[in-house]
C-alpha cells in the first residue's frame, strides 16, 4: 500500500509538473523554461539531502548520471511538445511509452504479481491509451512532428525511471541528486552555446520554478515506490500522470475532453483499485 500511494503521489506530481511546464515553454524557447525548472529541482533534492540521507558509490554515480541525462532530454523533448498541443492528447502519448518499458523490465526481472495486479496493469494501459483518445470533432489535432516528439519524450521518460530504479537501494537519495546535477549543467550548457537563438521571449520564471520543483518531488515518490513495491505496478501507476494535465489543462485552457478520455478516467480507478490488492 506504501508503494502504491507513492506512486500515486508521483504520478499527480509528474501530471502538474507537466501541465506547468507546457504552459510556460508556450511562446518561448523551451531551454529557457529548463534551466530554470532543472536547477529548481536540484535545489529540492539538495534541501532533503540532510532529512532523506544519501550514499555515493561507483554504481549510484554511473546510473544516476545516466538518469540525468535521460532527464535532460525528458525535460526538452516533453515542455517542447506540450507547448505544442494539444496537451491532452500528447501528454496520454508520451505516458503510454514511458510505462511500457519499465513495466516490461519488471516482468523480465521475475517479478511475481498476483491475479489482482496481472488485470490491473492491462487496464491501467488501457486507461492510458483512453484517455490520449482524440477528443472530438473539432478539436485541434497534433502534427506529426508532436507526436515524434511525444515519442521521444516517452522513450526519455522511460530511461530515466529505469535508471533511478537500477540504482542501489541504500544509495538515499544520492541517484536522483547525481542525476538532477548531470542534467542541470547539460540543459545550462546548451542553452549557453545556443543563447542567440533563443529569441527574446521569456517564460514565466515561477511557473518553471514549480515545474521543477513537482518534477522533483515526482522523481523522489517514484524512487521510494519502486524500491518498497513491483517495478512494473509502480510504472503502470506513474504512467496515469496525464489524468492530472488533461484535467488542468480542460479547467485552465478549455481544452476539450472526450467521452472515451472520461472512460479512461474511470478505467484507471478500476485499475488502481485492483493494483492495491496486489
Amino acid at each position: 500500500m506504501t508503494a502504491l500511494l507513492l506512486a500515486l503521489a508521483s504520478s499527480l506530481a509528474y501530471g502538474c509538473a507537466d501541465f506547468l511546464g507546457g504552459l510556460s515553454a508556450r511562446g518561448a524557447h523551451v531551454l529557457r523554461t529548463v534551466v530554470i525548472a532543472a536547477p529548481a529541482s536540484l535545489a529540492v533534492e539538495l534541501a532533503l539531502w540532510p532529512f532523506l540521507g544519501a550514499h555515493w558509490s561507483p554504481a549510484t554515480l554511473a546510473w544516476g548520471a545516466a538518469s540525468g541525462v535521460a532527464s535532460a532530454a525528458a525535460f526538452a523533448l516533453l515542455y517542447r511538445t506540450l507547448a505544442i498541443g494539444p496537451m491532452s492528447v500528447l501528454s496520454p502519448i508520451t505516458a503510454l511509452v514511458s510505462a511500457v518499458l519499465p513495466v516490461g523490465l519488471g516482468l523480465a526481472q521475475g517479478e511475481h504479481l498476483t491475479t489482482y495486479a496481472l488485470l490491473g496493469l492491462p487496464l491501467a494501459l488501457t486507461a492510458v491509451v483512453l484517455v490520449s483518445a482524440g477528443p472530438g470533432a473539432g478539436a485541434s489535432r497534433p502534427s506529426r512532428a508532436a507526436l515524434l516528439l511525444a515519442l521521444g519524450a516517452g522513450t526519455a521518460i522511460a530511461a530515466q525511471l529505469i535508471c533511478l530504479h537500477q540504482s542501489p537501494a541504500d544509495s538515499g537519495l544520492a541517484p536522483i541528486i547525481t542525476g538532477r546535477a548531470v542534467s542541470s549543467a547539460l540543459v545550462l550548457t546548451a542553452a549557453a552555446l545556443l543563447r542567440k537563438r533563443l529569441g527574446a521571449q521569456r517564460p514565466a520564471p515561477a511557473l518553471c520554478a514549480a515545474a521543477g520543483i513537482l518534477d522533483s518531488l515526482a522523481n523522489l515518490a517514484f524512487l521510494l515506490a519502486a524500491r518498497s513495491g513491483d517495478l512494473a505496478v509502480v510504472a503502470v501507476i506513474t504512467a496515469l500522470y496525464p489524468a492530472g494535465t488533461v484535467l488542468l489543462a480542460r479547467i485552465v485552457l478549455a481544452e476539450r475532453i472526450h467521452r472515451s478520455q472520461l472512460a479512461g478516467l474511470s478505467v484507471a480507478a478500476v485499475a488502481v483499485s485492483l493494483l492495491a490488492l496486489n
